[in-house]
């Protein structure tokens, strides 16, 4: 199983894209390992390199509302996926992209405005790490010596997706 969480990318804009997530440029590639390098070539934030350290040890993205809008491709949960970000926390995603992060047995958290503020208190930390307890529905964010606990929902249905290891590891069991 997926380990949900690790140090916390904190990505403060709404409607980040699937062009700014993986450049369609890079669509072409072979194999999901291939995407890596690009994760986030394109987002364009004061103060973001997406080849710094700190995005390349990312566990976790924070954002804001609509994320993963655009263009509806897999490509963008797969590069998240092989640079080990197995989850996204945002008030709310694109359907599509949504549905991609379960089928791919990651975790697309919902909150709240209110809850995602919480969170964004956090992002000055350098320790800002976030994790994930899918089973219990829970996430626990640290970082400058402050702890701090949210609760979320997730649909029965999406929750088995992320807890089986995505859609194909889902039917295999069950079917």
């Amino acid at each position: 199983m997926k380990s949900f969480g690790g140090p916390a990318l904190f990505l403060d804009r709404s409607d980040i894209n699937t062009d700014e997530i993986i450049p369609a440029k890079y669509l072409t590639e072979i194999t999901k390992e291939d995407l890596k390098p690009y994760l986030l070539e394109d987002l364009k934030l004061p103060g973001f390199d997406p080849k710094s350290e700190k995005t390349r040890s990312a566990g976790v993205v924070v954002s804001r509302a609509n994320f993963g809008c655009g263009s509806s491709r897999e490509h963008a949960p797969w590069v998240f996926e092989v640079n080990g970000m197995y989850a996204v926390i945002a008030e709310s995603f694109a359907r599509i992209f949504r549905q991609n992060m379960f089928n791919c047995g990651m975790a697309a958290i919902e909150l709240s405005a209110e809850q995602i503020d919480r969170l964004f208190t956090y992002a000055g930390a350098a320790d800002a790490a976030i994790q994930v307890d899918v089973e219990n529905q829970r996430l626990t964010i640290s970082g400058g010596g402050r702890t701090d606990t949210v609760e979320f929902d997730i649909s029965p249905f999406d929750k088995a997706l992320v807890l089986a290891g995505g859609w194909v590891d889902y039917a295999d069991g069950k079917y």
